[in-house]
């Protein structure tokens, strides 16, 4: 049974599947409209499962590819635990098709077409377009977290006002510059994976000079647009956590991008994990503060 389910977790990408989820419930907490708990939980299953399914048809186009990289060589697919077939394309559309049913019983029209937007990114224009072609790859792929936020924050909409507000619009652009440092730091520390495999990742294909500024630069604008949304009435927790987590990213992608080195690589990578999952408890952490004071 434990076998099964970790499987199942590994080939539904749940860690990914994860940070997407906690973007689409970032974007239900920063939308000013009512949305109730139970139908909170509801729709940011349904992100998870369209992120799952997304993630499982990844997995399963990219076996070959897979199977040449030592961090991704033991996934069912790529090991050969689970054999290909045409059945497995069908049960993630069943997936997909179920989840974003999931997402219109609570979030509505454009909520479903936000995450079906989102997970037609990753699977399709990220994995079959970009992956392999393109050191654009992440950086368009990104955009399909982007996508969840602003899936949750129309799910949350106010019944009169803007449907999109300006704090998940930020916190959706932050997450779009998020995603590229976070794989290329990572790309940069597992360099010769991405090369066996010919994955076209930035710090793959250029030097270190370029992409070092490169992730630099993004953490800068990701920072800015983390903080940005303190003007637009998120508080102290918020901010707290909002300058920390990128206090500390700003920090070892300024090292990364003046020393060239596996460690640095995968500071960077740990710190844009911590910078995003503190973003998502400062949001909690506001919007329960808020609920306690009013």
């Amino acid at each position: 049974m434990t076998n099964a389910l970790n499987m199942t977790a590994s080939m539904l990408k749940l860690r990914i599947g994860s940070f997407v989820a906690l973007a689409a419930l970032v974007g239900i907490l920063t939308a000013s409209g009512a949305m109730g708990w139970v139908e909170t939980c509801v729709f940011t299953l349904a992100v998870l499962g369209a992120s799952g399914a997304a993630g499982a048809y990844n997995q399963y186009f990219e076996r070959d590819t897979d199977r040449l990289m030592a961090r991704t060589r033991n996934r069912p697919f790529a090991r050969g635990t689970l054999k290909p077939g045409f059945i497995w394309p069908l049960t993630f559309g069943a997936l997909l098709a179920g989840a974003l049913f999931m997402g219109w019983s609570v979030g509505g029209t454009l909520a479903t077409v936000l995450v079906f937007s989102g997970a037609a990114t990753y699977a399709f224009v990220y994995t079959i377009l970009l992956k392999r072609r393109s050191i654009w790859n992440v950086v368009i792929g990104g955009a399909s977290g982007s996508f969840a936020l602003l899936a949750g924050a129309a799910a949350a909409a106010p019944d009169f006002g803007p449907v999109l507000e300006p704090v998940p619009v930020l916190l959706a652009t932050a997450l779009f510059f998020w995603t590229p440092p976070h794989f290329w730091a990572l790309a940069a520390a597992k360099g010769e994976d991405y090369r066996k495999a010919g994955i076209p990742m930035l710090p793959v294909v250029s030097e270190h000079e370029v992409w070092g500024r490169v992730i630099f630069l993004h953490v800068v604008v990701l920072v800015i647009f983390s903080l940005w949304p303190l003007f637009y009435g998120l508080g102290p927790f918020y901010g707290v956590c909002a300058a920390v987590g990128g206090a500390r990213l700003l920090q070892t992608s300024w090292t990364l991008m003046r020393h060239d080195t596996r460690k640095a690589a995968m500071a960077t990578f740990r710190a844009s994990l911590l910078q995003f999952a503190l973003l998502g408890l400062g949001v909690v952490l506001d919007r329960v503060a808020a609920a306690w004071i009013y």
